[in-house]
C-alpha cells in the first residue's frame, strides 16, 4: 500500500520544490542568542551569524535567571508530570503562573496550555455553538483560523483592520444572517446569540497593531465579546509591556486574551488564555487541548514565573528593545528600503515593487547569510502574491554593533540587487 502513497507524496514534494516553496531547516548549534552558530545548507560547515529572525524579543531565551529557575524546578518538581491537569498534573507552580498572568493582564483568571496554538485551537469550540457567531480578521494567525474551523458557530471574515468591514459583519451577525447563507427563503433570518470578534493584537507578517480601541467600541455597540491573540506583544509592547491591549489603552476591556510564553517570555513553549472567570472555568471543563494534553513541564512553568518577575522588577529590556527597533527602522528607511511605518520590532523589508519579488526574497536571504546576517525570506503562500519580504526581528539582546552590522549588510545586498 505505501508504495502507492509514497509516489503521491513524492509528487507533491516535487511540486513544492519546483515552485520554490520548499522549506529547509537551519541547524543551530548554540543557544538562542544574537550570535549563533548555524549549519546551512545541510552538512555545511557551521559558521557564526547574527540572528535577526527570532521571536526572542527581550533576549530571555538564555537569560541566567530563567535558566536558574528552570534548574531549581527540575530539582524540586522533576522533569514532567505524565498527566493532564485535571487528573494529577496540577502543581502549585502552574497555579502561581496562572495567577501571575492574571495580575499582569488585569483579568480574573487564566488557564495554561502547551502552546498558544493549543490555546486558540481549544477556545471557540468550548464556548460557542451553532446559534453563535465568530467574526475574524482576514489576516489572523493560522491557530485562530484552525480553532474557528473546529467550532460550529457561524463565521464572518472582515477585511484586515477595516472597521467598516467589521461593522458590516457585526450587523449581519446581530440582525440575522442573510437568507442566502443558510436558512433559505422559507425561513426567517436567525440573529446570532453570542458573538466573538477575534483578532491578532500584532499581525506577525507586517508588525502592524490592531486598532483595539475601535474594535472594542464596535463590540460594545453590537453586544459582542472581543478576543485578542497577543503573542507578538506580551512582555514588551505598551508602556509596561502589557502588550497591544496596553498600547491601545484598553487594559481591562478585552474579554479574552490568548498569548504565549514561547516568544518574548523566554522562548520555550507554553501558552495561555486569560479573561473572565466564567469563561476560563468553561475552558477547564470543555477545552479539548487542555483536557487531553500533558500539563506544562515544571521547568517551563518556573521559568515563566521568573520572566514575569523580571518584567515587574525592571523595564530595562523593554526600553532597550524599543531603542534598537527605532534605530534600525530609521536607518533602513533612510537607505530607501520599503518598510511599513510603525514601532514594532517586526520590521518587514518589502519587495512588493518588484515583479520577481519571490525570487528576490530568496536571493536576499542567501546573500545576507553570506554577509553573516541570518534572516528568512517570506513569499507565497506564506504571504499573498506580490507581497514577498524579508522579515527582520529586533531583540533587546542586540548590541549597537549588531544593529550597525545588519544595516551595513542590508545596504550592500540591497544595492547589489537594485533594491535601493
Amino acid at each position: 500500500m505505501y508504495q502507492r502513497v509514497k509516489y503521491d507524496f513524492n509528487q507533491e514534494l516535487t511540486k513544492i520544490k519546483d515552485a520554490g516553496l520548499f522549506k529547509e531547516e537551519r541547524l543551530i548549534l548554540t543557544s538562542q542568542k544574537p550570535g549563533i552558530y548555524v549549519s546551512f545548507p545541510a552538512a555545511a560547515k557551521a559558521r557564526e551569524v547574527l540572528n535577526f529572525c527570532s521571536n526572542n524579543y527581550l533576549g530571555l531565551a538564555n537569560h541566567p535567571e530563567l535558566i536558574q529557575a528552570a534548574h531549581q524546578a527540575l530539582d524540586q518538581y522533576g522533569f514532567g508530570l505524565a498527566s493532564v491537569r485535571f487528573i494529577c498534573g496540577t502543581q502549585d507552580l502552574h497555579k502561581k503562573l496562572e495567577d501571575k498572568i492574571s495580575k499582569f493582564y488585569h483579568t480574573e483568571d487564566t488557564i495554561l496550555y502547551s502552546s498558544c496554538y493549543d490555546a486558540n485551537g481549544g477556545l471557540f469550540e468550548g464556548l460557542l455553538g451553532t446559534e453563535d457567531a465568530i467574526i475574524t480578521d482576514a489576516l489572523n494567525h493560522a491557530s485562530i483560523i484552525d480553532g474557528i474551523r473546529l467550532c460550529k458557530a457561524k463565521r464572518f471574515i472582515y477585511e484586515h483592520s477595516d472597521m467598516r468591514s467589521l461593522e458590516t459583519a457585526l450587523k449581519k451577525a446581530r440582525e440575522g444572517m442573510d437568507i442566502w447563507d443558510g436558512p433559505g427563503l422559507a425561513k426567517e433570518p436567525v440573529p446570532a446569540r453570542n458573538i466573538i470578534i477575534a483578532t491578532d493584537g500584532v499581525f506577525s507578517m507586517d508588525g502592524d497593531i490592531a486598532d483595539l480601541k475601535h474594535i472594542i467600541e464596535l463590540a460594545n455597540t453590537y453586544d459582542a465579546l472581543v478576543m485578542v491573540d497577543d503573542s507578538h506583544a506580551t512582555g514588551f509592547l505598551g508602556r509596561t509591556g502589557r502588550g497591544s491591549i496596553e498600547y491601545n489603552d484598553m487594559l481591562g476591556k478585552v474579554d479574552i486574551i490568548t498569548s504565549t510564553l514561547g516568544k518574548a517570555m523566554g522562548g520555550a513553549s507554553g501558552g495561555f488564555t486569560s479573561g473572565h472567570r466564567e469563561i476560563i472555568e468553561i475552558l477547564r471543563q470543555k477545552s479539548r487541548p487542555y483536557l487531553f494534553s500533558n500539563t506544562l513541564a515544571p521547568a517551563i512553568a518556573a521559568a515563566g514565573i521568573a520572566a514575569f518577575d523580571l518584567l515587574e522588577r525592571s523595564d530595562d529590556l523593554r526600553r532597550q528593545l524599543m531603542e534598537n527597533t527605532m534605530t534600525f527602522r530609521q536607518e533602513m528607511g533612510r537607505l530607501g528600503f520599503d518598510i511599513n511605518e510603525g514601532s514594532h520590532p517586526i520590521v518587514p523589508i518589502l519587495l512588493r515593487k518588484f515583479s520577481n519579488d519571490a525570487q528576490l526574497a530568496q536571493l536576499l536571504s542567501r546573500d545576507l547569510y553570506a554577509e553573516g546576517i541570518y534572516v528568512v525570506g517570506f513569499f507565497f503562500p506564506v504571504v499573498p502574491r506580490g507581497q514577498s519580504r524579508i522579515r527582520v526581528q529586533i531583540s533587546a539582546a542586540h548590541s549597537k554593533e549588531h544593529i550597525e552590522r545588519a544595516i551595513a549588510a542590508f545596504a550592500k545586498v540591497g544595492r547589489k540587487h537594485g533594491i535601493i
